[in-house]
């Protein structure tokens, strides 16, 4: 490595828009998220699935595999 050409490369502290924060490095001095993992509605299980015009249903119904009888 040359010297003096490469950043600092720091602790910082992550702040989140809910208030969550957390210490990770970075050559940032500080980083600010609009969501993080204790807001975002995958991790914290408030996420569903919205079908307002059935698409959903259409296409299970669609692709649905049926049982055959085997050829012989």
């Amino acid at each position: 490595m040359k010297a003096g050409i490469h950043p600092k490369y720091q602790r910082v502290v992550v702040q989140c828009a809910c208030g969550n924060t957390f210490e990770t490095r970075s050559t940032s001095e500080s980083i600010h998220v609009e969501i993080c993992a204790r807001c975002h509605p995958f991790f914290t299980g408030k996420q569903r699935l919205v079908d307002t015009a059935g698409r959903v249903e259409r296409f299970r119904q669609r692709y649905a595999t049926t049982e055959q009888s085997p050829k012989e």
